[in-house]
């Protein structure tokens, strides 16, 4: 259950009552109520919600708002909610301040929902697909990839939380030019490792691990493919490369936590006929023109600087009118909110890719493209640049051997995507409240600690009837008030796709903890009391519990 909003939708009846009373009065002269807010103040001395409501009626009323504040208040009646007092602020919001004892609902709540405490039906089972990573399979993932897959997979996450039917993809690049020069580069390596004397390709891709591909193919194979003709050589090296490298990056993303529900090929476009057909759609719609033997897409028409090329003179099509097809594909099947996270560098390709998914019929709302700012990676105070074992990149592997998948995770959802992040090795290691992962996980691993001796005392279970009034110190009150926020918390993290509202609440949760342990002693005291307190620490555990899955990060026992 979402406490918070039930208190919000009871004040907010009572307003509406009390708005309409005064008309009835004859004090407002209004005809309708608008959309208003009830939320809480920036400053506590506010009180703990606030509404802007008389504001938004003074043009239609004809008074100051601070007189429709008056009037409105007169008439509110507290019956029925939690309301202890309200008062006029400043040009003419109503604050109100709350009796605590809604809060002592919140701790039973959380007990009771366990696993689910946090999760919600707002997204009313509707079809929702992101796709992330995406990476093209000629290489290892690097930093940027995994900052992709640590962000897409918390979304979808959060996404599920919030009610929605998510599915995870990706797009495998298995088609067009990079695989052309992935054919080109596996060929001089093969040919280069049984001692001819081949250039390698300007275009080609140099990475060492190449080398070990072409090595574990002749291993195979031998020198089977030396005298075959290129075209059969490049496609037996190919076939045996994409295999390996998928198989890699599946077990790498497995590792880090990511698993898919699809893994769309993008040759498979091309085999259909589907990238023809939307081309097809596309001309017949009077959005695409022949120009210097290419076909053109009026991509302009939507914000682009210029129109782009979406079939070459060649006749080959390229990556964007693919990527059109992919799309349409994605519509094709049902799913009424897409997610795609990208790099930042395709930004140039957002208003393309959405004023095409247009032309088409389709709504370009239901196309969102969340974009990633680039990583840099830092230890003893200098930015690292290269990989110690490769001599290029570091990869995603190479930074859970460091660092580990928790922290890798929780770094990397630290900052909203379009944020540059700074990740810093040396921080993600130690073992203090300066890193964050560790901070958070140690309250949680306390909690346990607390839950062992109370175990150990005797205290096993909690009564049946446990009186949470008890809970009176400043400190458990704004720890279970900050409980209480957490459905809302990842209900609007998931709506607005930025899974950085977790770990900003998780740290902010975990400190309250910590205030709460320096002043409160949970164990050898009152019964009824020490009941009470355990509840709440109960409670917080399942809270941080929850919230850590969410992001991918393991909620310890023992640290």
């Amino acid at each position: 259950m979402n406490r918070v909003k039930l208190v919000q939708r009871q004040i907010k009846d009572a307003l509406i009552t009390a708005a309409l009373k005064a008309q009835e009065a004859g004090e407002l002269q209004i005809t309708s109520l608008p959309d208003f807010v009830l939320e809480v103040p920036r400053e506590k001395q506010h009180g703990d919600f606030a509404t802007n409501l008389a504001m938004l009626l003074a043009k239609e009323a004809k008074k100051a708002p601070r007189q429709i504040a008056e009037i409105i208040s007169k008439y509110f009646s507290k019956t029925g909610t939690w309301v202890e007092s309200l008062e006029i602020a400043g040009p003419g919001f109503i604050n109100f301040r709350l009796d605590n004892s809604w809060l002592f609902e919140v701790v039973s709540d959380v007990l009771k929902e366990k696993h689910n405490y946090g999760r919600s039906d707002v997204g009313k089972g509707k079809k929702v697909q992101v796709e992330f990573v995406s990476a093209n399979p000629t290489g290892l993932l690097h930093m940027g990839n995994a900052r992709g897959a640590a962000l897409g997979d918390t979304i979808a996450n959060l996404l599920d939380a919030a009610g929605f039917d998510v599915s995870r993809e990706y797009y495998i690049n298995d088609a067009g030019n990079q695989i052309h020069n992935f054919a080109l580069s596996l060929e001089a390596r093969y040919l280069q490792a049984l001692g001819m004397d081949v250039p390698f390709p300007e275009e080609g891709y140099h990475g060492e691990d190449l080398v070990e591909t072409v090595e574990s193919f002749i291993k195979l194979h031998g020198d089977k493919y030396l005298q075959a003709d290129s075209q059969e050589r490049q496609d037996a090296l190919v076939k045996y490369a994409l295999n390996e490298k998928l198989s890699h990056i599946r077990q790498v993303l497995h590792d880090f936590g990511v698993d898919y529900d699809v893994w769309f090929s993008e040759q498979s476009l091309h085999d259909s006929g589907a990238i023809k057909k939307v081309m097809a759609a596309l001309q017949s719609r009077g959005y695409i023109y022949e120009k210097d033997g290419a076909l053109w897409f009026k991509s302009s028409l939507y914000g682009d600087e210029k129109d782009e090329v979406v079939v070459r003179s060649n006749g080959v099509p390229t990556y964007f009118a693919a990527d059109i097809a992919y799309h349409v594909n994605k519509f094709e099947r049902g799913f009424e909110w897409v997610i795609n996270l990208w790099g930042a560098d395709h930004h140039g390709h957002v208003a393309r890719m959405k004023g095409a998914m247009e032309a088409l019929g389709y709504n370009p709302d239901q196309l969102q493209i969340v974009l990633m700012q680039l990583v840099r990676l830092f230890s003893g105070g200098e930015m690292l640049r290269m990989s110690k074992r490769t001599g290029q990149y570091v990869t995603l592997s190479e930074l859970m051997e460091e660092v580990g998948r928790d922290a890798a995770r929780y770094f990397f959802v630290m900052r909203s995507a379009d944020s540059h992040l700074d990740f810093d090795l040396d921080l993600a290691k130690s073992e203090s409240a300066e890193n964050p992962v560790y901070y958070v996980q140690y309250a949680h691993a306390r909690i346990c600690s607390i839950l062992r001796q109370a175990k150990e005392a005797g205290v096993s279970e909690l009564p049946v009837q446990v009186n949470y009034q008890l809970l009176t110190d400043p400190s458990e009150l704004e720890l279970i008030r900050k409980v209480a926020d957490f459905p809302d918390v990842v209900a609007g993290a998931a709506l607005a796709l930025e899974p950085h509202r977790l770990t900003r609440y998780a740290s902010e949760l975990a400190g309250l903890f910590h205030s709460f342990y320096t002043n409160c002693r949970v164990l050898n005291i009152e019964a009824d009391l020490m009941a009470a307190r355990l509840g709440l620490v109960q409670a917080v555990k399942i809270t941080l519990s929850n919230l850590l899955r969410l992001i991918g990060v393991t909620a310890p026992e023992r640290m």
